[in-house]
């Protein structure tokens, strides 16, 4: 008798590839947001580059406009990640993130699409932290 495969046949390997993914864009944060580095960010980043952001052309030409616009008007911006989730090729990032030093800041959600370990599409949300909540819960 021949067994099919199921899905769950090889967790171990599963679980090393949403691992690396989720690595690959801590560091594309690090490389990109964070150090505003083109050169380190762009190898996490696939041979075509899908961007769901209107105001961010596609393409790595257009990734490379969006960090220098970052660094010319916000070059103390950061961004701390809170929260990493992985599933299939998606990687869902929970972040704070931060333009000028002080500032509450906005949550923002960021999807990211990995082909063979490399980032080729992404989308966003992202929501300002209010000064005043109804709740105590706060946003991350």
């Amino acid at each position: 008798m021949t067994q099919v495969p199921t899905q769950d046949a090889q967790p171990d390997q599963r679980d090393s590839t949403l691992d690396r993914n989720k690595q690959t864009v801590l560091a594309f944060y690090q490389a990109g947001i964070n150090e505003k580095d083109f050169d380190a960010a762009s190898m996490f980043i696939g041979d075509r580059y899908v961007q769901h952001n209107p105001r961010i052309a596609d393409g790595i030409e257009g990734f490379r406009a969006f960090l220098d616009q970052l660094r010319t008007t916000f070059p103390e911006l950061r961004a701390e990640v809170k929260n990493i989730v992985a599933e299939g090729d998606l990687v869902m990032a929970h972040v704070h993130g931060v333009r000028v030093p002080g500032q509450r800041g906005t949550a923002i959600v960021d999807v990211f699409r990995l082909e063979e370990g490399r980032i080729v599409e992404h989308w966003d949300v992202m929501q300002p932290i209010p000064e005043e909540s109804a709740n105590r819960n706060g946003m991350f």
